[in-house]
């Protein structure tokens, strides 16, 4: 087993609570335990590309257990996409000594980790994202978080909804899964939950919102941004792609609200939750999950475990290739909805 290594770490993609818990995880027993120097590259994969670099030693990593979003900053840059990517990566690494990479990130990061281990850089992964929907792994961290914000938001919402009479429409994230609008929804009482998953009828969503109007009580609708009507598209906030080819989702909370108004003649608002969903201080949960991937990560490099990504089993942490955790989404199975369905109204 290796010691005294120089592991460069960053973190890629949309920011999270609990991105500086693995920090301070790796940084810690990297140095404790194995006596390895911890080299931060800042701003996601333009760090590397560009030798954006940032030193980890105990001290930077003292008092950020508690901080939501990330010390090292982020970024949606994807070396594939960009002039000579890869190679700049290897020279900034031989540049600075760099003996292998830890990557903290979603399916995009994950997904450039895992190719690049086929170009020869060691790395190991750790799954980050909001949304919950990375394979390979029961849960990630920041999942817990956004859900926790979306719940106490619809909480909120809710005594504003009953004092107006009126119907409230909670667009929460979930580009192609909606694990936080069901989560969130159940845990809130939402009298209706959309998911990208399956298509909605609004005329059943109107149903179950007069239903609702009819016991004299105020309809909460939770729908995750990617939510699809039948016989409709995604709604965009615009036409523009990112370098992974991601358009911007947003609106259909707006759009849904609009469509409830008109159809019920009942007043209907939305409440974009937006990055509101991404800030703040990290639940319990995801600062021990993200401590626990942080501590196997380093773990996972000391063994020359490379091309690897650290994942929740159960109540274990294990290693699982790459590849298999970017294969393919995991979404939320219908029946899940079916299940909710008899709370709806």
């Amino acid at each position: 087993m290796p010691t005294g290594m120089r592991v460069g770490v960053l973190t890629g993609g949309g920011d999270c609570p609990g991105l500086n818990a693995v920090l301070r995880a790796v940084t810690r027993k990297g140095i404790s335990v194995y006596e390895h120097e911890i080299l931060g590259f800042r701003s996601g994969w333009l760090g590397p590309i560009e030798g954006l670099t940032m030193p980890l030693g105990l001290d930077r990593v003292e008092e950020i257990l508690n901080r939501g979003g990330t010390i090292l900053g982020s970024s949606r840059t994807n070396p594939y996409k960009t002039d000579d990517g890869v190679t700049r990566i290897k020279a900034t690494m031989q540049e600075h000594g760099v003996d292998a990479l830890v990557a903290i990130g979603g399916e995009d990061t994950l997904g450039v980790a895992d190719r690049l281990t086929h170009d020869g850089v060691p790395v190991v992964g750790v799954p980050k994202t909001i949304d919950n929907d990375l394979g390979a792994t029961d849960y990630t961290f920041g999942f817990d978080t956004a859900v926790h914000i979306a719940t106490e938001a619809i909480d909120r919402l809710r005594t504003t909804a009953e004092s107006h009479h009126r119907a409230l429409v909670v667009e929460v994230m979930g580009r192609h899964a909606g694990w936080i609008a069901l989560h969130s929804g159940l845990a809130g009482g939402a009298n209706v939950i959309l998911g990208p998953e399956k298509r909605f009828s609004v005329e059943r969503v109107c149903e179950w919102v007069e239903r609702r109007f009819e016991r004299q009580y105020a309809p909460i609708i939770v729908v995750a941004e990617g939510a699809v009507p039948e016989g409709g598209g995604e709604v965009l906030l615009t036409g523009e792609k990112d370098a992974f080819g991601h358009v911007r989702l947003g609106g259909v909370g707006t759009w849904l609200a609009e469509e409830i108004a008109q159809r019920t003649g009942k007043e209907s608002r939305a409440v974009v939750l937006g990055h509101t969903q991404r800030g703040g201080t990290p639940t319990a949960y995801d600062r021990v999950l993200a401590t626990r991937f942080g501590l196997h990560a380093i773990d996972a490099v000391s063994d020359g475990d490379y091309g690897k990504m650290v994942a929740l089993r159960g109540t274990d942490i294990v290693r699982v290739p790459l590849s298999e955790a970017t294969a393919e989404l995991k979404t939320v199975p219908l029946e899940r909805y079916t299940e909710a369905e008899v709370l709806f109204g």
